[in-house]
């Protein structure tokens, strides 16, 4: 056994002590003052400098003591979602309507055992690390805060990972290229004029306006796109009307689009903004498309892509590379970070076939994982690390 292998399996228990407190304890996007705390005291056990990134971000560094120069950063995300936890784990959420449903507790955790492993094995590689505790990750925030402090400077390589309740626990999916589609996320503000409902030529119906619009903007992705392009077009809410005998005088819609490419998804954007003005005037109102900018799409760089795939190959021959995991549609704004050095980003199977509980979807209420799946995270992380920094054919004692 390899002596990175060794060394995370080691710290199983302590792994899965950190992820459980974690767990307990979930805050979502930008509210994650105990979270960055917690994160900030481990870091200063393992007499890691940091520092804030944000209101709530955490930024490590960690330098080597070989000779030699560069450096490498991970990155973990660390808010929750606003679900009420439907698990009996002993570990389950303390707070009603919040809960850790998207693994990033055990994103976290791992993140901070590759940070334990590696402050213990400084001599064994030079130049520095640099860990990236992101929050607000599920509302499409925190990634930017990163770049503009100038973190990514001088990196070589980006690393990160997401557990995969759709992989078995031993799998690794590392796809090279298009992995997750372009995120972005829409506010359609349609403005009619409000009459009594018996005179209904008098005003202009905010909320039939909003009905046509929805049903229309349907046939963007059925009637103006084509059939072997992945493109998603969802509207979540639909808000208007004040009473039952009032023609609405305004509405609002909220949804979302999933695109593949920069064409398809600016052409989404100018295709939606124009139904949605053709449709308002065609009933005698107004209306404007709000855009809010979630994700780019996930694109891991090859070369990064084989080299981790590569260290896999040939030093875990007891887990599997899944180089074809298929697209998700669903985002991550990783892809941030990967836009401004070549990265990688891995997903963790983390389902096991004998516990029926880790193998529901992520944003569940029941959504758990099988922990096993922890040190296997970490030895992933120290690792990449090693190949890009260190030397991975030293003695093999820890």
């Amino acid at each position: 056994m390899h002596w990175i292998q060794s060394a995370a399996e080691a710290m199983a228990s302590h792994l899965s002590a950190l992820r459980r407190d974690l767990h307990r304890c979930p805050e979502t996007a930008l509210q994650e003052y105990e979270t960055s705390a917690f994160i900030r005291r481990e870091l200063e056990r393992l007499q890691i400098p940091c520092r804030m990134v944000g209101e709530t971000g955490v930024a490590g560094f960690l330098r080597g003591t070989a000779p030699g120069a560069g450096a490498v950063a991970l990155r973990a995300d660390i808010d929750a979602l606003p679900i009420s936890e439907q698990t009996d784990a002993p570990y389950r959420s303390v707070r009603e309507g919040t809960m850790h449903a998207c693994g990033h507790d055990a994103h976290t955790a791992i993140l901070l055992g590759g940070a334990r492993l590696l402050a213990q094995h400084r001599d064994r590689f030079h130049g520095e690390v640099r860990f990236f505790f992101q929050p607000a990750e599920e509302t499409g925030r925190g990634a930017m805060d990163f770049l503009r402090a100038g973190l990514l400077e001088g990196a070589e390589r980006v690393f990160g990972l997401h557990v995969a309740p759709d992989l078995p626990l031993g799998t690794v999916g590392l796809k090279p290229g298009l992995n997750n589609a372009a995120v972005d996320g829409f506010r359609v503000e349609i403005q009619g004029k409000a009459a009594h409902v018996s005179t209904p030529q008098l005003g202009a119906d905010a909320l039939y306006i909003a009905c046509m619009t929805v049903v229309a903007l349907q046939a963007q992705v059925t009637r103006c796109t084509s059939p072997t392009e992945p493109v998603l077009l969802g509207i979540g809410t639909l808000r208007s009307g004040t009473a039952y005998n009032i023609v609405a005088e305004s509405a609002i819609l909220e949804g979302t689009t999933r695109t593949v490419s920069p064409e398809a998804r600016q052409r989404c954007r100018r295709q939606i903004e124009a139904t949605v003005a053709a449709t308002a005037a065609l009933y005698g109102g107004s209306a404007r498309v709000v855009w809010d900018d979630i994700a780019s799409a996930v694109i891991n760089d090859p070369g990064a892509t084989e080299e981790v795939a590569r260290l896999v190959r040939n030093l875990r021959p007891d887990l599997t590379v899944c180089p074809d995991r298929p697209l998700s549609l669903g985002g991550d704004n990783f892809s941030e970070f990967e836009t401004a050095v070549p990265g990688a980003y891995a997903y963790l199977g983390t389902a096991n076939p004998n516990r029926p509980e880790t193998q529901h979807p992520i944003h569940n209420a029941r959504f758990d994982l099988d922990e096993d799946a922890l040190p296997i995270g970490v030895w992933l992380h120290a690792a990449a690390v090693l190949s890009w920094l260190g030397d991975l054919n030293g003695e093999d004692q820890p």
